[in-house]
């Protein structure tokens, strides 16, 4: 690619042959990754028969890529330079295509997991590569619309993902949620091997041991999150050992990126104080996101009954929300202190969640559909403004790595929030199995009037039926609980809106001219 200006500093940007045919490519790549997050969620139920996994199982097929995504963003820059970006945007593409047909050919819960891995590795460089490409091919008066093009590629994944996903499950497997891939990946490689031109190579250093150190933490804490409810927390030597291990290699990286000259993390950036609380603060809304979309699906599906493709539906009007509420947003930077944006988003969250509180299977479509999008419109309240507040007062020179760390926290809080939800489903469904079968007996008279008149205490078919119903209550008010615990983090979060510096508080906002981006997945 004919490289462009890498700053606004006042370059002049050459014409670049091909411009609409590249942006047109680097756009399906960031199609292609952005439905991945999403275009799953809906085949789980269909997935897991397949594999035959339990319900807490079958979320690995999330973590395992949110994880390996998390771990192979903050390289992806260096990998780009060490290499170049063509060829490592080819790589990607290729890598993550080819291990979507894995994962759609997978016959095993061990098999689709490490594919997922695969697939996460390779897609983790798709997004922050593409914006970059999109940064050079366009002068800075350009920018802003390339970068809307950008935005509204990266929320084609809530908008269809579910819809998409659902659709294909129904009317062929759930494997074509993953070979979908395959045209859209070919399309793109071609075309970037056709009209890109490599950029200049840079002789940098990647600091290996704080990259491996915080991979090895990163990955232990997901493997003990993950298999924590199924094999009993401490009292399994596998967890301790888990623990163990990601508590060392995270003591390593600390010590590591404190002690040497060019860390993989400069522990400087914690010094800023709207940095460092936006870290926080995405890490939150990672959890309440991504794990409430985890829960909805078996939701829908199993407790409700209803067919993919209806589930995809109703799921589908909360991207729509967030992409209306972002168009407004955008209007209002600048001219709203963005602290009281934030403070709306997570009002408008929190409300969301505590209506799903109140669900039962008995619930409307419209008021799925309705909630969905309330929660949407929140999270399009929260991501422009977190990520301009978190990063204006960052000296422009640190923001390349500032941006691969804060996007780690976003993907280490949506993997950690589907594991603790998906545990504390299974924990709270038998503790409250327990506390209901407690109450069915001979002299409760409340049971006896009720559903002991139409059910044969010595018949085994009739107690199969009412274990069954109980169980199913006990779910219901165990998903309650994960909702009102997401409510709760998201009003907990508005705390924190008042320890960042508002907009007229900044301080080395931007150095020596430079214009900035940032990536939000």
């Amino acid at each position: 690619m004919a490289e462009a200006a890498a700053s606004a500093g006042g370059e002049a940007f050459e014409a670049v042959p091909g411009r609409a045919a590249i942006t047109f490519c680097v756009i399906l790549a960031v199609v292609m990754q952005a439905l991945d997050t999403t275009i799953a969620n809906v085949a789980l139920p269909y997935i897991q028969g397949t594999v035959a996994a339990s319900q807490d199982q079958i979320n690995w097929v999330l973590t395992s890529y949110i994880v390996a995504a998390a771990i192979m963003t903050p390289p992806s820059g260096w990998f780009a330079g060490r290499f170049g970006r063509k060829r490592v945007l080819m790589v990607a593409i290729a890598g993550f295509t080819v291990a979507s047909m894995l994962c759609g050919m997978a016959q095993s819960l061990t098999e689709i997991v490490l594919f997922r891995l695969l697939q996460g590795a390779f897609g983790a460089a798709l997004v922050p590569l593409a914006q970059s490409f999109l940064l050079d091919l366009y002068p800075p008066e350009d920018r802003g619309k390339a970068m809307g093009l950008f935005g509204m590629s990266v929320m084609v994944g809530p908008v269809l993902g579910p819809v998409l996903g659902g659709w294909l499950t129904e009317n062929f497997s759930w494997r074509w949620v993953f070979y979908i891939n395959l045209p859209i990946g070919i399309m793109a490689f071609v075309g970037i091997m056709i009209f890109v031109r490599e950029t200049v190579l840079e002789d940098s250093k990647l600091d290996w041991t704080g990259f491996v150190s915080l991979s090895i933490a990163i990955g232990a804490l997901q493997l003990f999150l993950d298999r924590g409810e199924q094999l009993n927390w401490l009292g399994s030597s596998e967890i301790v050992i888990e623990l163990m291990v990601c508590l060392g290699a995270f003591y390593v990286f600390l010590v590591h990126i404190f002690t040497t000259d060019n860390p993989f993390v400069d522990p400087k950036l914690f010094l800023d104080r709207n940095f460092t609380i936006g870290m926080v603060f995405i890490f939150i809304i990672g959890i309440t996101y991504l794990a409430s979309l985890a829960l909805l699906t078996p939701y829908l599906q199993t407790l409700m009954g209803y067919p993919v493709t209806t589930a995809g539906i109703v799921m589908g009007p909360r991207g729509l929300g967030t992409m209306a509420t972002m168009l407004i947003v955008g209007r209002l930077m600048g001219k709203v202190d963005t602290r009281a944006l934030l403070v709306i988003g997570l009002v408008i969250t929190a409300w969301a969640m505590w209506d799903m509180t109140g669900w039962t299977p008995e619930v409307s479509q419209w008021n799925i559909a309705v909630t969905g999008f309330i929660q949407g419109a929140g999270l399009g309240f929260l991501f422009v403004p977190l990520t301009t507040v978190a990063f204006q007062t960052l000296p422009a020179k640190m923001r390349g790595g500032a941006t691969g760390l804060y996007n780690l926290s976003r993907n280490i809080g949506s993997s950690v929030g589907i594991s603790i939800v998906s545990a504390l489903l299974v924990e709270n469904t038998q503790v409250n199995h327990a506390n209901i079968a407690s109450y069915v007996t001979p002299f409760n008279r409340a049971f006896e009037s009720g559903a002991g008149r139409l059910l044969d205490p010595t018949s085994g078919a009739s107690r199969a039926l009412l274990d069954q119903e109980i169980t199913r209550q006990a779910t219901i008010i165990a998903y309650s609980d994960d909702f009102y615990l997401m409510m709760v983090m998201s009003l907990l979060a508005i705390g924190l809106v008042f320890l960042l510096k508002g907009s007229g508080q900044k301080s080395g906002a931007k150095d020596e001219g430079e214009d900035y981006a940032v990536v939000v997945e």
